[in-house]
C-alpha cells in the first residue's frame, strides 16, 4: 500500500491539535513550540504533494479511496487537481507565520492576572482549522467534505470569541460583548448557508445514488445519469449558497467586518487568507463540475452580484474609521473578483481567480499581521490615531506600503497578475462587466493611499512618538511574505503551471471554449 500523503497532510495538524491542547496549563511556552513545528512539519508534506503532483498527469492524483458508510454511499475519497494543491500549498505556506504573528496573542492581559486566558487552546484551535481546511481541498466525496465544511466552524467560532482583539476604546466589558456578537453572527451566517447546502447534498444523493464527485460528472458527462433541469438548479442553488457565504459574496458578506474587527490580526488572516478561500474552491469544484447547465443559467445574476461586491467593498473600504475593517471591506472587493472570474467560463477568468486565492492569501496576511503589529504597539484600531509612524519606524511603515501597494495590484507585485488575468477574460465575454469592474482598482489605490497616508506621514503624534521598529520575531513573520509578493508578482509560471491543465478541465465540464478574438472571428 503506497503511503496515504493526503490523510497525513491533513492529520498531521489535527494530531498537533491535540497534542497541543494536551499541553499542561504552566507550560505555555512548549503549547507555541508544539504548534510552530507542526505546522512546519505540515508545510514540509505538502510540499511533498506539490513536487509529487504532475500538472501533465490524471486531473486528479495521489488518490485515496475507502469504504465508509456503505449502506449510504458514503466513501472517504480524497484526491487534488492543481488548483487544490495549490491552495493546500498556501494554507500550509501561511499557518507558521499565523503560529508566529500570534506568538503572545493568547498569553495573559496582566502579569498574575486571575483572567487567565488558555494559550494551547488557542494554538491547538489554529491547528484544528487548518487540518480540516486541507482536507476539505482534498475531499472528493461530497459528503465528506460537507462534514469538513461545516466542523471547521466550531474552532473559528471560538477562536473569534474567546481569543479577541485586546486594542479596544470602550474597554474589556464591551470588548467581551462585540466579540461574542461578531462570533455568533459568524456562525449563524454560515450555519444556515450549511443546513441550505445539506439539504442540497441529500437531494444530490436521491437523484446520483452516491456522493463520489468523480463518478457523478462521469455519469454526467457520459450521458447515464441525468438531472431535470428544474433539480439541476435547485441543487446548483443549495451548493452556491453556502460557498456564496463562506466567500464572502454580497449581500450575503455582512459577517466577515464584524468578525475581522473583532479578531486578533493572526485570526483576522485565517478567516480570510485560508478558510474563505474554500468558498470560492468550491465554486470550481463542486458547482462548475456538478452543475454545468445550472452555472452558465445562473452566470448573469452571479456576475452583477460579483460586480456589486468589487464597488461596494471598495467604496466601503474608502470610508472606514477602523484598520481592520477597511482591510475587510477590501477583501470583500477582491473575492468578487474571484467569483467574477470564475464565472467569466474562460481560461484567463479561472487562471486569474484561482491566482487571486494564492495571492490575496499572501498579499492580506502581509497587510493584516503588519496592521496587527501597529495596533497592539499603539492600543487602537482607529486610523485616527495614528501619524509620522513612518518616521519613528520606518520598517514597520515600509512593509506596511508594500502590503498596502500589493492589495492595490501594483504592477510587478503578485496580486497584478491575477487580477489582470480576472478582467482579461472576463472582458472577453462580457467587455461591459470588465469595463465597470475596473473601478474597483481605482478605488483600492483610493482606500490603501489614504490609509498609509493617515498612519504613516505628517506630523509623529504625540501617543507614537516611542513605538518600537519591527522586532526579528515579527521581521521573520513579514520578509518572507514580501519575498513571495515579489517573486510571484515578476515570475508567476511556478504557479500557473500547476493551475492552467485544471482550469481546462473545469472548462470542458461546463462545455465551454474561450472565446476567438475578433479579427480571427471575421476571417
Amino acid at each position: 500500500m503506497s503511503f496515504p500523503l493526503l490523510t497525513a497532510t491533513a492529520v498531521l495538524p489535527a494530531l498537533g491539535a491535540v497534542a497541543t491542547a494536551a499541553v499542561p496549563a504552566r507550560r505555555r511556552t512548549a503549547a507555541k513550540w508544539i504548534a510552530l513545528l507542526v505546522s512546519l512539519a505540515t508545510l514540509a508534506l505538502a510540499a511533498v504533494v506539490l513536487v509529487r503532483f504532475d500538472p501533465g498527469g490524471a486531473r486528479y492524483q495521489l488518490t485515496e479511496s475507502h469504504a465508509w458508510i456503505k449502506d449510504f454511499g458514503v466513501r472517504y475519497e480524497l484526491g487534488v487537481d492543481g488548483i487544490a494543491a495549490v491552495l493546500i500549498g498556501l494554507t500550509a505556506l501561511l499557518m507558521p507565520f499565523i503560529v508566529l504573528a500570534g506568538w503572545n496573542d493568547a498569553d495573559p492581559m496582566e502579569t498574575g492576572s486571575s483572567r487567565w486566558r488558555p494559550t494551547q487552546g488557542f494554538f491547538a484551535l489554529i491547528l484544528a482549522v487548518e487540518a480540516m481546511v486541507i482536507i476539505s481541498f482534498e475531499a472528493t466525496d461530497v459528503f465528506l467534505f460537507y462534514i469538513f465544511f461545516e466542523a471547521m466552524l466550531i474552532p473559528m467560532y471560538f477562536l473569534i470569541g474567546g481569543f479577541g482583539d485586546r486594542a479596544h476604546e470602550h474597554g474589556e466589558a464591551a470588548a467581551s460583548t462585540q466579540r461574542s456578537y461578531a462570533a455568533v453572527k459568524f456562525l449563524l451566517y454560515n450555519l444556515v448557508g450549511g443546513l441550505i447546502m445539506l439539504a442540497a447534498v441529500i437531494g444530490l444523493y436521491v437523484v446520483a445514488g452516491n456522493f463520489s464527485l468523480q463518478e457523478i460528472a462521469q455519469a454526467r458527462a457520459n450521458g447515464s445519469l441525468h438531472m431535470a433541469t428544474g433539480t439541476e438548479r435547485w441543487l446548483f442553488l443549495g451548493f452556491f449558497f453556502a460557498f456564496a457565504v463562506k466567500a464572502p459574496l454580497w449581500p450575503l458578506h455582512t459577517w466577515l467586518p464584524n468578525a475581522m474587527q473583532e479578531s486578533t490580526a493572526p485570526v483576522a488572516v485565517l478567516i480570510t487568507a485560508v478558510v474563505d478561500k474554500v468558498g470560492t474552491f468550491a465554486m470550481l469544484r463542486f458547482c462548475l463540475q456538478l452543475f454545468p447547465e445550472a452555472s452558465k443559467w445562473a452566470t448573469p445574476v452571479i456576475l452583477v452580484l460579483s460586480l456589486v461586491s468589487i464597488v461596494y467593498g471598495a467604496l466601503l473600504a474608502v470610508g472606514q474609521r477602523d484598520i481592520k475593517r477597511l482591510v475587510a471591506y477590501a477583501s470583500i472587493s477582491h473575492f468578487g473578483f474571484i467569483v467574477m472570474g470564475i464565472f467569466a467560463m474562460t481560461s484567463q477568468g479561472q487562471s486569474g481567480a484561482t491566482l487571486y486565492m494564492v495571492n490575496h492569501g499572501i498579499s492580506t496576511a502581509a497587510l493584516m499581521l503588519v496592521a496587527g503589529f501597529l495596533i497592539s504597539r499603539r492600543g487602537s484600531r482607529l486610523i485616527a490615531d495614528y501619524g509620522g509612524v513612518q518616521k519613528v519606524a520606518p520598517v514597520l511603515a515600509g512593509t506596511f506600503l508594500i502590503g498596502g501597494l500589493a492589495t492595490l495590484s501594483l504592477p510587478g507585485l503578485a496580486p497584478f497578475v491575477s487580477e489582470f488575468l480576472v478582467l482579461v477574460g472576463t472582458f472577453t465575454r462580457y467587455p461591459v462587466i470588465g469595463v465597470i469592474a475596473t473601478f474597483g482598482i481605482v478605488l483600492a489605490a483610493l482606500y490603501t493611499l489614504v490609509l498609509y497616508q493617515r498612519t504613516m506621514t505628517g506630523p509623529v503624534k504625540p501617543q507614537v512618538e516611542k513605538m518600537p521598529d519591527l522586532r526579528p520575531r515579527e521581521l521573520l513573520v513579514v520578509a518572507p511574505l514580501i519575498v513571495l509578493l515579489v517573486f510571484l508578482g515578476v515570475y508567476p509560471k511556478p504557479l500557473t503551471d500547476f493551475v492552467n491543465p485544471a482550469v481546462q478541465h473545469t472548462l470542458s465540464d461546463v462545455h465551454q471554449k474561450d472565446p476567438k478574438p475578433e479579427t480571427e472571428a471575421a476571417k
